[in-house]
């Protein structure tokens, strides 16, 4: 394997999972903060909300990647305001997971809320009459009920993060070692006259670790949905 691919595919896979992961983990919390909102709560706005959370699978992800430069660039403002404390995302890795992230956000936020709509209310209802604080009826009866949703949910994220490359390669270019995941060197790799054979390896190195997360999604989901059940 290590003589199969070379350094700078190696470096494009490791960033790629770095990215992803990070990406996955930051959507996570606010995720599961949103579906709950949209699935549980009547407020004003919540149809624009629900509207601004779905927008990046609407539009150009190029468009996406562009906004985020003109908001986090180092004289956007939001990233004027964070460099003076080190905190840089245009044309960092950071700025990778950023956008990667947010073009996920939608099918985390998806899982969940149907997940959180499938569970009945009146469990939560019998859980709350009995004096148990909202919080942790929560915690105790709704979250055990939606764990396949948020892992069916957080494995979506993680794979579309892997797979970004519009918003991606838009805010934070394409820098190899620094900024080139596995779709910007794919996309490199076939400016190349010659380096057809590096993309190919890289496709087949994105289509295993994509078919590996579903499988191992699929398995945990069947394995916590059973031990909600019994």
């Amino acid at each position: 394997m290590t003589t199969w691919l070379g350094p700078a595919e190696w470096q494009a896979i490791a960033l790629s999972l770095k990215v992803a992961v990070w990406a996955t983990l930051a959507a996570l919390p606010p995720g599961l903060f949103i579906a709950f909102a949209l699935a549980r709560w009547e407020f004003p706005g919540r149809q624009i909300l629900n509207g601004l959370v779905h927008l990046p699978l609407i539009l150009p992800p190029v468009v996406t990647g562009y906004l985020l430069l003109l908001t986090f660039g180092k004289t956007g403002p939001v990233g004027s305001v964070l460099e003076p404390f080190g905190i840089v995302f245009a044309f960092r890795w950071t700025g990778a997971a950023l956008a990667a992230g947010i073009m996920a956000f939608p099918l985390l936020v998806r899982a969940i809320r149907l997940s959180i709509e499938a569970v009945d209310p009146k469990l939560e209802q019998a859980a709350a009459t009995l004096g148990a604080p909202k919080g942790w009826v929560f915690v105790t009866v709704t979250l055990p009920l939606i764990l396949p949703g948020i892992l069916a949910g957080a494995i979506l994220a993680f794979a579309k993060a892997m797979g970004e490359f519009g918003a991606t390669i838009t805010f934070v270019s394409n820098i190899p070692g620094q900024t080139q995941t596995l779709p910007s060197a794919i996309y490199a790799f076939l400016q190349v006259p010659g380096s057809e054979s590096a993309a190919i390896r890289l496709v087949i190195i994105s289509v295993a670790i994509a078919m590996l997360a579903l499988v191992l999604s699929e398995i945990a989901a069947q394995r916590i949905a059973r031990r909600v059940r019994g």
